[in-house]
């Protein structure tokens, strides 16, 4: 028997904490991995204590140098790049990816040892991209931010990648649109190494209501970022800053110095509707995410999205949609 099977009979040993490593690439997502490393804090310890009880984590570079953020905020590594089994699981945070050289080669032939060495590594945001440079991503599906899909498929067609999901978790392999699905992605981590009581105290403290699963959906991108006219753009922008108020077609046309009939002419030929009928569009899409995502009332979210009256709202939904929002949420919120 090795040593540290002994250890593990030893009921009064402590369990072994999950050990996360980062990897930030410059002009990284800083919210993205402020949540996945604040989840891990906050299962690590009782009473938001920050105490590395659980859990522990390293910021890893090759260099003590800082590493700046995409909103400039900066972080220093906290160890350099030391035997990559010393962690459980080795996460990349990505970010813009209009940087030339989001990382160094002595940071690809870590994440390459990391791999010969069977620890799983973890692309976060477009930490993925990074991973799949390297060619560290093959036979595994990315997923990544709608946002990004274009450009993933673009650099490396002949890998799978999906981006209606959040997160994709395997063995070897995981991937994260990257926002607040950081978050989830490392509830997971902390309900299957520590335990489903320190996922709990974790979410509770950062308000999160719950955990979401790698098979809940990414929010629906904006209707306006499917057209390539910038005047309707703006008037679909500015139909979705104006849900439950609304604004006037005379108003939204002028707002893009357009004239409601030339408007009218330009939305019908770039989107096939009239900006009425765009207008709906938005509406319903707000509504579809509402029902997806929360547990608002029917009539709250009828009214957050301009509707006076449930009945009006529900048929409305139905026409677009081919079904009521109660059927949806039942097949949404309602599984979970």
């Amino acid at each position: 028997m090795r040593p540290e099977d002994c250890r593990s009979c030893d009921a009064t040993e402590p369990a072994k904490r999950l050990k996360v490593g980062f990897v930030l690439a410059r002009s990284f997502t800083l919210s993205a991995f402020a949540l996945f490393i604040d989840t891990l804090r906050l299962a690590s310890d009782e009473a938001d204590r920050s105490g590395r009880v659980l859990a522990d984590w390293q910021v890893l570079g090759s260099t003590r140098h800082l590493i700046t953020s995409s909103c400039g905020v900066q972080v220093a590594p906290t160890s350099d790049f030391v035997d990559p089994s010393r962690f459980d699981y080795i996460v990349v945070v990505g970010g813009l990816l209009c940087v030339e050289r989001p990382v160094d080669q002595d940071t690809i032939a870590f994440l390459k040892r990391a791999s010969v060495q069977k620890v799983p590594l973890i692309g976060l945001c477009t930490g993925t991209f990074i991973l799949a440079d390297a060619g560290l991503m093959t036979r595994h599906e990315t997923c990544v931010s709608w946002l990004h899909a274009k450009s993933f498929r673009e650099s490396f067609p002949d890998l799978p990648v999906r981006s209606d999901r959040l997160f994709n978790l395997d063995r070897q392999r995981g991937s994260c649109a990257g926002g607040s699905s950081a978050a989830d992605m490392a509830a997971l981590l902390v309900r299957r190494y520590i335990s489903r009581e320190a996922e709990r105290n974790a979410l509770e403290v950062l308000q999160i209501e719950r955990a979401r699963s790698p098979a809940d959906v990414q929010p629906r991108r904006p209707l306006h970022e499917n057209y390539d006219d910038a005047r309707v753009k703006a008037a679909m922008i500015t139909m979705e800053q104006h849900l439950e108020d609304g604004i006037s077609i005379p108003a939204l046309a002028a707002s893009v110095g357009l004239s409601r009939r030339q408007l009218e002419r330009v939305f019908l030929e770039k989107t096939g509707m009239s900006p009425a009928q765009a207008y709906t569009r938005v509406r319903m899409e707000r509504a579809k995410s509402l029902l997806a995502h929360s547990r608002l009332p029917m009539i709250e979210i009828a009214l957050d999205v301009g509707f006076e009256n449930a009945s009006h709202f529900t048929r409305t939904f139905k026409r677009i949609f081919g079904q009521t929002p109660s059927q949806l949420r039942a097949t949404t919120v309602g599984v979970h």
